[in-house]
């Protein structure tokens, strides 16, 4: 991922250094749980824990360049720094293990601290959806339906089903990070030919990690697609969100905008223009991380127990999407931080309908007096068209009408148009959208 988008946890959790040093604490590990049987010295595991202190990217860089081979790149610049000081790790480092037992296991070490640092940004961003829903519980807005308006809601109750969402999320990343958390040393086919389940059990537990049920000589991607899918949600749970700020911010509706700092530009070329270039740069980066689950799921079928098809483009694949979603979410942490809403502007475009939105309440009060529902509808859709014409208000083309006054008297219309009624259960929405 570019830098633009690279915040620095995030960014190191997937750089190149800390790969090769949860690489060498798997391979540390093992030497930890075989040291009894094959009298690896203290002294020797102490010389290997201050060597992985120190940078050791470009030596194995140099002898992965000769090697053509990452994991035989990483040991042989092990060994070339331990052969004499520690003869017995430079002798069983890797025993027993094949690259993938490394690697996979490696990458589990990685997602995991990845998804801790989703979970918190999912956190933050929650804490500011509830605020924004209790704070608006009673602004007042039209709910709009294919872009047109259909009847009232508040405020509040938009920023709780975002809210409800965000909570969604975190319980799919939490499920994700526990899908996740397995290993394998398992060997070349996942046999355990050179190695014992017992083995494997302790260097994993060590790590915090499960042991794979049954493992080729990878782990079974279907975890990692599975994984995968909660950050392709959790992307597009961003994107509604920014997707809304940005229909609710054209100049023509106008009832919130993104934040503007001072001195930003809009445009190089319009002075006037306030874009909404935040949520804007959301959506696209939702897109990014979605095109990438065909990858992952295609990784799910590999030829017999491994090939490593899967690999070159998990190396692109896991960590774009993990810095590019921890962006979106600090991102839009600070979208709702200065997020401005004109419950004004909110008030006068629900109003800007001449009470359309009303229409339902019409139709049920009539059937409630009688009248078929088809024929109560027909009478309420004829004046209502009147209205969208130009009429004038609904209230006033339906007290025109004499097949409506018969049925109901100018108090119960009245009621009809009434905005209470639409804000009575807005406290229970609030309650079930985690907000209350």
């Amino acid at each position: 991922m570019i830098e633009r988008y690279t915040r620095p946890a995030m960014g190191k959790i997937w750089s190149d250094e800390h790969r090769l040093r949860e690489m060498l604490r798997v391979e540390e590990e093992l030497l930890k749980a075989i040291a009894p049987e094959k009298g690896i010295p203290e002294a020797e595991l102490k010389a290997l824990r201050r060597l992985m202190d120190k940078s050791m990217l470009d030596a194995a860089r140099r002898r992965e360049s000769s090697a053509g081979h990452e994991v035989i790149g990483m040991l042989a610049a092990v060994a070339g720094e331990l052969k004499k000081e520690a003869p017995k790790v430079d002798r069983y480092l890797h025993y027993g293990l094949t690259s993938s037992d490394v690697l996979d296991t490696a990458t589990a070490l990685q997602l995991r601290d990845a998804a801790g640092l989703l979970i918190e940004g999912w956190e933050n961003v929650a804490g500011r959806l509830k605020t924004l829903a209790r704070k608006h519980e009673r602004t007042w807005m039209v709910g709009r339906t294919h872009g047109v308006h259909a009847e009232p809601i508040t405020f509040g109750i938009k920023a709780a089903g975002w809210h409800s969402e965000a909570e969604r999320n975190l319980r799919r990343l939490r499920r994700a990070v526990e899908l996740i958390s397995y290993g394998k040393i398992s060997g070349a086919v996942g046999a355990f030919s050179q190695l014992p389940p017992e083995i494997e059990a302790r260097v994993l537990d060590a790590l915090g990690l499960r042991p794979e049920p049954v493992s080729t000589q990878v782990l079974p991607r279907d975890r990692h697609a599975d994984y995968f899918h909660a950050l392709v949600l959790s992307a597009c749970a961003v994107e509604r969100v920014a997707l809304e700020i940005r229909h609710l911010q054209k100049t023509e509706i106008l009832e919130v905008e993104e934040p503007f700092s001072e001195g930003q530009k809009g445009s190089s070329a319009m002075p006037h223009k306030r874009n909404p270039v935040l949520c804007e740069n959301l959506c696209g980066l939702a897109r990014l991380i979605r095109a990438h689950e065909s990858a992952v799921t295609e990784n799910c079928a590999l030829w017999h127990e491994r090939d490593i098809s899967h690999s070159s483009n998990e190396r692109v694949i896991f960590p774009d999407a993990h810095i590019a979603l921890d962006f979106m979410l600090h991102r839009l942490s600070q979208v709702l931080d200065g997020l401005q809403v004109y419950p004004e502007r909110m008030k006068k475009n629900l109003e800007s309908s001449s009470g359309l939105v009303f229409s339902q309440k019409v139709l049920l009060k009539l059937i409630d007096a009688g009248l078929g529902r088809l024929e109560a509808y027909d009478l309420v859709q004829r004046n209502a068209m009147k209205t969208w014409k130009g009429a004038g208000p609904l209230r006033q083309t339906l007290g025109a009408d004499p097949d409506v006054t018969k049925r109901l008297s100018a108090k119960e219309l009245d009621a009809c148009f009434s905005l209470e009624p639409y804000g009575a259960s807005a406290r229970e929405i609030l309650k079930r959208g985690g907000c209350l």
